[in-house]
């Protein structure tokens, strides 16, 4: 029988194509990207694996750059094992490498730093359906930009939060945010932070164009922040043009 001690703790990171799935997290009666992964792992490593992932992705939400951690007490060949795992895991799930950390390293609460990205698309195309929201109208960049520094001059989301979640605070800090036009038909919305709440990007993303519709100023828009009223905030935009682009640690990983 082996022993927790014996136990030593991996991460995998991963990237997956959340547009079949109900997000990250297990669900009753409904298709996971932990679900898919772990039943990968105890097919191949022929013992039940749980995984824990560093944050919850809402359905439909994707991630370029996602980490779990799971313990486990040996594996001989961590390269045949990400060759197997991308062999029996959907096509929308792909693992990049799998290596050993602390046992005390958590992929979730010892990440220090996340980075999101959202996308809009103005003129209709099919290949990005999936993967960016579709709205005609391009708002100007320099308007979007006019207050994203204000976002950093608080600490309390609970404005962009949803109602009744289990966080114990709506606390966090911006770290970087901007917006910036690639080509003349797409936006693309950067934010990093030390953490983030339930629906919380898709919310500021509603808000920045609520702002740029109504052409609100800055003291309108720090009402909103201060109101701590989800509902004097923008509508929260479709789940499947946001992306987990980054997740950082203090100690390496690959």
């Amino acid at each position: 029988m082996k022993e927790a001690t014996d136990l030593k703790r991996y991460f995998i990171h991963l990237a997956f194509d959340g547009t079949p799935f109900h997000g990250w997290q297990l669900q009753r009666n409904a298709k996971s990207v932990q679900s898919e992964l772990n039943a990968a792992l105890k097919t191949l490593l022929r013992e039940d694996v749980e995984t824990l992932g560093c944050g919850r992705t809402d359905t439909g939400v994707h991630a370029l750059s996602f980490y779990a951690h799971f313990d486990f007490l040996f594996i001989e060949n961590i390269d045949e094992l990400v060759y197997k795992l991308n062999a029996i895991l959907p096509n929308e799930i792909s693992i990049y490498s799998i290596f050993l950390v602390g046992n005390s390293d958590h992929a979730r609460f010892s990440a220090t730093k996340r980075t999101y990205q959202y996308h809009i698309h103005s003129v209709k195309n099919p290949f990005v359906k999936n993967q960016s929201w579709y709205n005609q109208n391009i708002h100007s960049v320099d308007k979007l930009n006019e207050y994203v520094n204000v976002l950093k001059d608080y600490s309390d989301f609970t404005s962009f939060s949803k109602s009744n979640t289990q966080s114990f605070t709506n606390n966090c800090r911006i770290i970087d945010c901007y917006w910036e036009c690639k080509v003349s038909t797409e936006l693309i919305f950067t934010i990093s932070a030390d953490r983030f709440l339930r629906n919380m990007v898709r919310a500021i993303v509603g808000t920045f164009i609520k702002v740029s519709e109504k052409n609100l100023s800055e003291k309108e828009f720090r009402m909103i922040l201060e109101s701590k009223n989800r509902s004097e905030a923008g509508f929260s935009v479709p789940a499947h043009g946001l992306f987990l682009t980054n997740v950082e640690y203090p100690f390496q990983v690959s």
